[in-house]
């Protein structure tokens, strides 16, 4: 009995033949339940010792030689049984983290709920934004095939309308002359090539002919003449193509834009305009009611709308003619005095022409001047 006594005091201490612990049964549990849940309460918190456990008497490990790895044991091993207080609360904490990852789980699934009935939003205002404009998109096209067809009315201001024709005529005259001009320039520039070629051809034969040199050097001078001053005549000639070309089609062309807008307001207005006379003219009752003010709102906002863009646009034109009365007026002069000072002979009256009106001449084969020079 004594040796029995010694021998099962010896075998509550499991050794492995390196002279290392083995793993108690309390490490044995805990592993096993963090395997099955990371966040499971472990073994070595203070709340859990190992006087939970039942009495070593229950199972004995014999020591004896270790073969094979350290970390499994291969010897016959007789499991010990924790006692049912640990096991309900090793239990209870790894159902207490199953819960806790299950609640998370739903915060973050709601979460998400909420964020798509945010988006929602946005979603609904580009959708309100894409029916207003199909119905505005409908209402002017009818309204523009009703005016084609003559059976809707027109808005018309006799006296603003006279000027935008007047505005589109002349600027059709003003791009023929710009093409006429532009024609004059390349073939002058043909002209003043030809002659500088037979400039120097004249200037070769002096050179060669001495019986004739005095005819040829004549002739080469003359040349070279003309084309110097064609030179000064087509800086002056393209100066006025630039002038005119910037009225055109910087100038107008922006009260052309603000006009095309004043012609959309107008359209708008007539369409609502022609809603709310054909509810005026149907039956007056509960339904309609609310219609019919919802549309003469409507017809407010366009009305405002169309009376504004008709006062900036003949604001606009008001403008636009001073200017154009301003720059016609110099570029008609210089064109003017540089043709008839050049089929003149009069060199010193086409560079006095030039100066003028601050016109560089560029002469043939310089560079471009920079942008800091242009500015």
């Amino acid at each position: 009995m004594a040796e029995d006594s010694h021998r099962s005091s010896a075998a509550e201490i499991p050794v492995t033949s390196n002279g290392d612990l083995d793993p108690s049964p309390e490490k044995v549990l805990q592993r096993e339940c963090q395997a099955s849940n990371p966040g499971a309460l472990t073994l070595s918190e203070p709340g859990v010792t190992s006087s939970s456990f039942a009495s070593t008497v229950e199972g004995i490990i014999e020591s004896g030689p270790y073969k094979g790895s350290a970390s499994v044991p291969t010897s016959p091993v007789t499991p010990v049984a924790p006692s049912s207080a640990v096991a309900t609360r090793l239990a209870r904490s790894c159902s207490n983290s199953q819960a806790e990852k299950g609640t998370i789980k739903a915060e973050q699934t709601s979460g998400a709920v909420v964020l798509s009935d945010d988006l929602k939003n946005p979603a609904m205002e580009k959708l309100d934004l894409v029916r207003k404009w199909s119905i505005n998109t409908y209402k002017c096209t009818r309204q523009i095939l009703s005016e084609k067809l003559g059976r809707g009315s027109k808005t018309v201001d006799l006296e603003l309308e006279a000027q935008i024709e007047l505005l589109r005529e002349n600027k059709r005259r003003y791009q023929n002359v710009i093409k006429l001009a532009q024609t004059l320039a390349n073939q002058l520039s043909l002209i003043m090539q030809t002659q500088r070629q037979l400039g120097d051809a004249f200037a070769d034969l002096s050179l060669k002919s001495p019986e004739l040199h005095e005819e040829f050097g004549y002739n080469a001078e003359t040349q070279k003449l003309l084309s110097k001053n064609g030179d000064t005549l087509l800086a002056a000639i393209n100066f006025f193509i630039s002038s005119v070309n910037t009225l055109v089609d910087k100038t107008i062309e922006d009260t052309m834009l603000n006009i095309k807008q004043y012609e959309a307001a107008r359209v708008e207005y007539d369409a609502y305009r022609t809603d709310l006379e054909e509810l005026n003219l149907g039956p007056r009752d509960g339904n309609t009611m609310p219609k019919i003010e919802q549309s003469q709102q409507q017809f407010q906002v366009h009305r405002e709308k169309y009376e504004r863009m008709r006062n900036d646009v003949s604001v606009k034109l008001k403008f636009l003619e001073e200017n154009k009365v301003k720059v016609l007026h110099n570029q008609l002069i210089l064109f003017h005095n540089a043709i008839a000072a050049y089929y003149a002979g009069n060199q010193q009256q086409l560079e006095q022409t030039l100066k003028q009106f601050h016109i560089k001449l560029k002469m043939p084969g310089a560079d471009s001047p920079s942008w800091l020079e242009e500015h």
